[in-house]
C-alpha cells in the first residue's frame, strides 16, 4: 500500500508541477515575446514611417 500510494503521490505531483511549471513558462514567455515583438515593430515601423514621411515631405519642399 506504501509503494503504491507513494508511486500515485509521486507521479501526480510531478506530473501537475510539470503542468503548471509548463504553462506558466509558456505564458511568461508567450507574453514577453509578445510585448518585445510588439515593441521591436512599433519601433520599426514607426522609424521607417517617419523616414518615409520625411522624404515625402522633402520631395514636396522641392516642388
Amino acid at each position: 500500500m506504501d509503494g503504491w500510494m507513494d508511486g500515485w503521490m509521486d507521479g501526480w505531483m510531478s506530473g501537475w508541477m510539470d503542468g503548471w511549471v509548463g504553462g506558466w513558462m509558456d505564458e511568461w514567455m508567450g507574453g514577453w515575446m509578445s510585448g518585445w515583438v510588439d515593441g521591436w515593430m512599433d519601433e520599426w515601423m514607426g522609424g521607417w514611417v517617419d523616414g518615409w514621411m520625411g522624404q515625402l515631405n522633402v520631395q514636396h519642399q522641392c516642388t
